[in-house]
């Protein structure tokens, strides 16, 4: 019984420990700030008369963010390597992206910063070609301390901690690299530490020009996926800052960009910087508004949060038209998926709301559709919130670090317009085939059910 007890409040002890918060400067909602402008942009890929268009326009924006920059330059990016299986063909977006950063570094010299996570290193068990020819270059390259993170898997955590841990993942690889064969093979050590579920999930690119939040990668392997993003200018880009210096502080960097005075705009657009969880709490509350006569449009890669979706069942019950579309959660970069979450949480949604709810799958082929938006219409204005964020647990409360904005805007402006004008492009699939019935890809096992409701509430999964 003593040993019990030993053991009981050993248990109880990493549990607690396991229980941390973010760091200091994470989970924020900046103010609502007025601005002139916000630019909507999207990449799809979509059949047309039997053939597959490429529409790729956000990697563009963001060269062109780099470009034009004088000041400053940060980014932040989850997935920024190179590494996918040789079988297909893919541009090549992450050098590209480095050969930008450094040419504009030699030309102009000004200070730039690159902050990412351990998932383009495998977790430390090899260097990254693209972040070596970056400090090569004086560029500063950050890494993300992911152990300042809560745990988001916990259970398993609490064991990883103690026993594994303090080994490292450092030495010479001997098991296959899950991004390709032909990458560099990985150590044992580094499997252990993924298996942590914790990430650097941001995609964000800051200049004192602009800033622009998305749900794009400059990965290889994720270039023909359909993304949606956001670019600004003004107040939020201090906001923007403030958020990245937050993360280079607890990865022990330090980025060296101070506050910049902008002049006060008077559009009738509002824009915040929401991160980490207060992502979750806003979405959260601005479904909760919705009545007869709104609307709330929904594209994103992965739906799993409880919250959420009770938000939208409550939200169709008081009459509110609530249309989805989903990925059908079937392909990741050569491999097969087996339709968790979205499949059996869409069969809930249907079924919960007696039907009211809408949901269309979106037809990738051999991509994903990674967006992550909600669009909710008022009666006289439209609420948007999008960035990196999927709509589950560990995007959106408070454990992965995210980047999205709010934006609200008048009913008829332009970007509310431009943002239903998309949604409603491919819910029509209006000259093209994006979108298929529910009917197309319905989810009948009762077993993945139980596995999802488990996964996502004991953190045990990747998504």
């Amino acid at each position: 019984m003593d040993i019990f007890k030993f053991f009981l409040i050993v248990l109880q002890l990493l549990f607690l420990i396991s229980c941390k918060k973010l760091p200091q400067g994470a989970s924020m909602k900046s103010p609502l700030h007025r601005a002139d402008n916000v630019n909507f942009i999207y990449d799809l890929t979509y059949e047309k008369d039997g053939v597959v268009v490429h529409e790729q326009n956000i990697f563009d924006n963001m060269l062109k963010i780099i470009d034009e920059a004088e000041e400053f330059i940060i980014v932040d990016f989850f997935l920024y390597n190179n590494e996918y299986n040789r079988e297909y063909n893919y541009p090549k977006l992450s050098e590209n992206l480095t050969s930008a950063l450094i040419k504009k570094k030699n030309r102009s010299g000004i200070p730039i910063y690159v902050i990412s996570d351990e998932v383009n290193t495998f977790y430390g068990s090899y260097y990254s070609n693209e972040f070596e020819r970056l400090r090569e270059n004086g560029i500063e390259v950050i890494i993300t301390d992911l152990s300042k993170l809560p745990d988001s898997n916990p259970t398993y955590s609490i064991i990883w901690k103690p026993v594994f841990s303090w080994f490292g993942t450092e030495g010479i690889g001997w098991l296959p690299n899950p991004f390709s064969p032909d990458s560099p093979k990985v150590t044992l050590r580094s499997y252990l530490k993924l298996l942590n579920f914790k990430a650097n999930h941001r995609k964000v690119i800051i200049s004192e020009k602009n800033v622009m939040v998305s749900s794009s990668n400059p990965h290889d392997a994720s270039a023909y996926h359909s993304n949606i993003a956001f670019e600004a200018s003004g107040p939020i880009i201090n906001e923007a800052v403030y958020s990245e210096k937050a993360v280079a502080e607890f990865s022990s960097g330090r980025i060296g960009v101070e506050k910049k005075e902008y002049a006060k705009e008077n559009g009738e657009m509002q824009i915040s910087l929401l991160t980490e969880g207060k992502i979750g709490e806003q979405l959260s509350n601005e479904i909760q508004k919705t009545s007869i006569g709104d609307s709330i449009k929904i594209g994103v890669f992965y739906l799993s949060d409880r919250d959420i979706i009770n938000d939208l069942i409550d939200a169709s019950k008081r009459g509110a038209e609530v249309n989805i579309v989903l990925d059908l959660n079937k392909d990741a970069f050569g491999r097969k998926k087996n339709g968790i979450p979205n499949r059996v949480v869409a069969k809930e949604l249907l079924e919960k709301s007696n039907n009211k709810i809408q949901l269309k799958w979106y037809k990738t082929n051999g991509e994903q559709f990674h967006s992550k938006m909600a669009i909710l219409n008022f009666s006289e204005e439209t609420t948007v919130i999008g960035g990196s964020a999927n709509f589950t647990k560990r995007n959106i409360r408070d454990y992965n670090l995210e980047a999205n904005f709010k934006i609200v805007a008048p009913k008829n402006s332009k970007f509310s317009l431009d943002v239903n004008h998309y949604f409603d492009r491919i819910w029509q699939n209006n000259g093209g085939l994006y979108t298929l019935e529910y009917s197309e890809g319905p989810q009948k096992s009762r077993f993945k059910y139980f596995l999802y409701r488990f996964q996502e509430w004991s953190g045990f999964s990747t998504y």
